[in-house]
């Protein structure tokens, strides 16, 4: 499931919503009841709708991965970076313009994200940021979204 976009119910719903409204194919209901905002310039909204229809192509939506303990799309993570005692929890998931249903979103295609696919409870890995700073990452935790035990208060 790696190499696929995975993606909520409700992440997946509002990417269909928005398709819609951009290309006009969206009911009156649909295009009141979302707030998208209003892409005037025909380029950038010509943009919009290939990155959605890039996005929902090969989407997994909300399929669980096997509970293993094992970091990828679809996993709820909690991190510790460097000694920091504080952890840290979020989705491995796609990021676009929201947060996934209340749940902080950290992409697979990120640094962060790339560098915690694959890793095992317990396991630290190390990223370069953004800033070309070298940071090292704990994974504490995996667990499927949506399982109890991945609420995030």
């Amino acid at each position: 499931m790696t190499n696929r976009t995975w993606l909520t119910p409700g992440t997946h719903e509002r990417l269909t919503a928005e398709l819609a409204v951009l290309t006009g194919t969206a009911d009156y209901e649909t295009r009141a009841a979302h707030g998208f905002p209003v892409i005037e310039d025909k380029d950038a909204r010509e943009a919009r709708v290939n990155r959605i229809q890039e996005i929902l192509k090969d989407a997994v939506i909300g399929e669980a991965p096997p509970d293993d303990g094992v970091a990828e799309p679809g996993m709820v993570v909690t991190v510790r970076y460097g000694t920091d005692p504080e952890t840290e929890t979020f989705l491995l998931g796609v990021r676009d313009r929201a947060d996934s249903d209340g749940v902080p979103v950290c992409s697979p295609e990120s640094p962060l994200g790339r560098a915690l696919i694959g890793a095992v409870q317990g396991e630290e890995r190390t990223y370069t940021a953004p800033n070309g700073r070298t940071l090292s990452v704990s994974l504490v935790r995996a667990v499927p979204y949506g399982t109890v035990a991945a609420e995030v208060p």
